[in-house]
């Protein structure tokens, strides 16, 4: 057996652990513990303390694990009922709007250097946190309503809108041309929709889910085995494919979330699934990504730092400016905080950023600086979202009194 450190991971565990803590000793510094996560990596890593002095195998290995669980989560988020009919075309327009502003954004910052491709560019500023924003909407008593219910959509669409156009566009494998790719993404759709038609006969079986009663909560376990099959087994078919590994994590997170959509028989099932995940792997996705965070070159070059401000303001262009569409429906307060909500993003920025490096898209000085754009959207827009809505709410019924504390435990 091959030996192998385990020197960086404590490191890493470490981080991933009193992040939270200090999250919950200092309430009022309102801080999502995932950007202490980032931050703690970077201080520590190659480029800050050199405690860690490179990403080994082991956090390498795990880091990719909680990428493919965090997708997993966000396409568990995603409530199949509510894509139809009016939600879905708003939330399909858009999209449509989000994208056409990203190209323009793109061919802006492509003519100043900053990116090689505009739409590189724009699918890497399409996507919303919908894992975060979920908890945020549900803590503020907004997730079932109409407002709710718009941005949950609409980040729904959004996000498997970009984790497609990634993979068909930007996947890593360069000898696949964008035809091909069509065919393979029309196959593996194919294969989610026959895994899917096959799981739900499966939960429909009385015999089938009298075994899972009895098993879920044993040391079997058998749900969460299920689940994790569901994950590795459609991550290593998009690999297969020629495609991005994301996609296939996303893909199985929305089929569990078609199929399992009665949770009386087994309440606990997505709580274990989020242990594994925000409790273990997706923390190690996070402070590794901090560890691979070049923050001397960003400060070293005073003309990529004042880029981050404008990749904020891109964000809120691209991903804020298309909540306008509810205004007719919300009123203007709650669209400027919806439109707050859905330009929350870091998880999908930091992951086409990565892969942006890889194909040199992006140089790494620019990569830091659009990650650190996400890193601020995570830490102001839904903090001031959620004063808007406390604020058209006053004299309601419905308070928001924790709402920050979810941003501050829900990563993504």
């Amino acid at each position: 057996m091959p030996h192998v450190s385990f020197a960086s991971l404590v490191v890493v565990a470490a981080i991933a652990v009193v992040a939270p803590l200090l999250v919950g000793l200092f309430p009022r510094v309102r801080i999502p513990a995932v950007v202490l996560e980032i931050v703690a990596g970077i201080v520590v890593g190659p480029h800050g303390l050199k405690l860690v002095k490179r990403v080994d195998a082991p956090v390498q290995i795990l880091a990719l694990v909680g990428l493919a669980f965090l997708l997993f989560l966000a396409g568990l988020e995603i409530d199949v009922e509510r894509l139809r009919g009016r939600l879905l075309r708003l939330a399909c327009l858009g999209f449509v709007a989000t994208l056409v502003l990203g190209l323009i954004a793109g061919e802006i910052f492509s003519a100043a250097g900053t990116v090689r491709s505009p739409l590189f560019l724009a699918i890497a500023l399409a996507a919303t946190s919908l894992g975060l924003i979920v908890p945020v909407l549900k803590d503020a008593g907004q997730a079932s309503t109409e407002l709710g219910q718009l941005i949950i959509a609409s980040s729904s669409v959004a996000d498997f809108g970009a984790v497609v156009l990634l993979t068909l566009f930007f996947s890593g494998e360069h000898s696949t041309g964008t035809t091909a790719k069509i065919v393979l993404l029309v196959g593996f759709a194919l294969l989610a929709a026959a895994a899917a038609l096959a799981l739900s006969r499966l939960n429909r079986s009385m015999r089938f889910g009298d075994v899972l009663i009895k098993l879920q909560d044993t040391t079997a376990e058998i749900r969460v085995r299920i689940a994790v099959l569901l994950l590795i087994g459609f991550v290593a078919t998009a690999e297969r494919f020629g495609l991005e590994t994301i996609l296939g994590a996303f893909i199985a997170g929305g089929i569990l979330s078609l199929v399992d959509r009665d949770s009386t028989t087994h309440p606990h099932f997505r709580l274990k699934l989020e242990a594994i995940g925000y409790g273990f792997v997706v923390p190690v996705f996070f402070v590794t990504s901090g560890l691979r965070f070049d923050l001397g070159a960003l400060l070293h070059s005073p003309s990529a730092f004042a880029r981050v401000p404008l990749f904020l303001l891109a964000l809120v262009v691209v991903r804020g400016l298309p909540a306008a569409l509810y205004r007719r429906s919300v009123g203007t307060r709650r669209a400027v905080a919806a439109g707050l909500l859905q330009a929350t993003s870091l998880p999908f920025i930091v992951t086409a950023t990565e892969i942006g490096l890889l194909l040199h898209l992006i140089r790494p000085v620019n990569g830091a600086a659009l990650v650190s754009a996400g890193l601020l959207s995570v830490v102001a827009f839904p903090p001031i979202a959620l004063a808007l809505l406390r604020g058209d709410s006053a004299g309601h019924p419905s308070p928001v009194p924790t709402a920050v504390d979810a941003v501050a435990d829900r990563p993504m």
